[in-house]
């Protein structure tokens, strides 16, 4: 069983940055491949990036580019930095742990880009 909680949403203007984080309580947090989603209000839940439990990054076109996912196994943290933050990509970002048979996710977390 593995708890996801993201923090670091917030309001930014455009072309600026914000970067997420999601603590992950459990165990074995290094097995697991790690990602960032986001819903923007009447879409559909995207994949923004994945890294897997061996640091291989793996990024969409949605925001390609413009963001880092990053991991660090001894803090059980997930990252994601984004710069050029664009008023499309307001949404809720929500962190997703998963391997062949499992999957967990946290509540999200709001990213609003708007001056």
């Amino acid at each position: 069983q593995v708890q996801l909680v993201e923090s670091g949403g917030g309001l930014v203007q455009p072309g600026g940055s914000l970067r997420l984080s999601c603590a992950a309580s459990g165990s074995l947090f290094s097995i697991y491949h790690m990602a960032w989603y986001r819903q923007a209000p009447g879409k559909q839940r995207e994949l923004v990036a994945r890294i897997t439990s061996g640091g291989t990054t793996i990024y969409t076109d949605s925001m390609k580019g413009r963001v880092s996912i990053s991991r660090d196994n001894a803090k059980n943290t997930l990252y994601l930095q984004m710069n050029s933050l664009k008023p499309e990509d307001t949404a809720v970002y929500y962190c997703n742990a998963y391997t062949a048979t499992l999957a967990y996710w946290g509540q999200g977390t709001q990213v609003t880009v708007s001056s």
